[in-house]
């Protein structure tokens, strides 16, 4: 079973990239960053992504969100819609 996936992950405030990865479990990309938050990516099992937040909680990252990035877009819903009955 293929458990690895692209997860982005939002913290409050600028980060530098380079301190992140500095002793941490896995290595993070900076898709985006602002004044008001920093967006990572990083590819990781969810194993690995609880290690990961526990290593930003520990630096201090105020976690803003966390989204599972899904590599094939959903096809159009085959249910409902007109035509019906």
């Amino acid at each position: 079973m293929e458990d690895v996936h692209i997860y982005q992950i939002e913290i409050q405030g600028r980060t530098n990239e380079n301190d992140l990865n500095a002793g941490g479990p896995l290595q993070l990309a900076v898709l985006r960053e602002d004044e008001i938050a920093t967006v990572l990516t990083v590819r990781t099992d969810q194993s690995g992504l609880i290690g990961l937040l526990r290593h930003l909680h520990g630096r201090g990252a105020a976690l803003i969100s966390v989204r599972y990035e899904d590599p094939t877009p959903d096809p159009s819903p085959e249910w409902g819609g007109e035509g019906e009955g």
